[in-house]
C-alpha cells in the first residue's frame, strides 16, 4: 500500500489533526485516572496512615 501523502503521515495512517484529537482524549482520560488515584491514596492515608514512625505504631 502506497501512502498518498508521505510528507504528512509518518509511521501512522492518521492525519496530524486526528493524532492531536486522539492525544487530547488520551491526556484528559489519563489526567482523570491520576486524579482519582491521588484522591484514593489521600483517603486511605487519612483512614490508616503509613510511615508513622516505626514498628506500625
Amino acid at each position: 500500500m502506497v501512502d498518498p501523502t508521505p510528507g504528512e503521515r509518518i509511521g501512522t495512517y492518521l492525519t496530524p489533526e486526528e493524532a492531536q484529537e486522539i492525544h487530547k482524549g488520551f491526556m484528559s482520560t489519563f489526567t482523570l485516572y491520576v486524579a482519582i488515584a491521588v484522591v484514593a491514596h489521600v483517603l486511605i492515608w487519612a483512614h490508616k496512615p503509613w510511615f508513622t514512625g516505626g514498628f506500625g505504631l
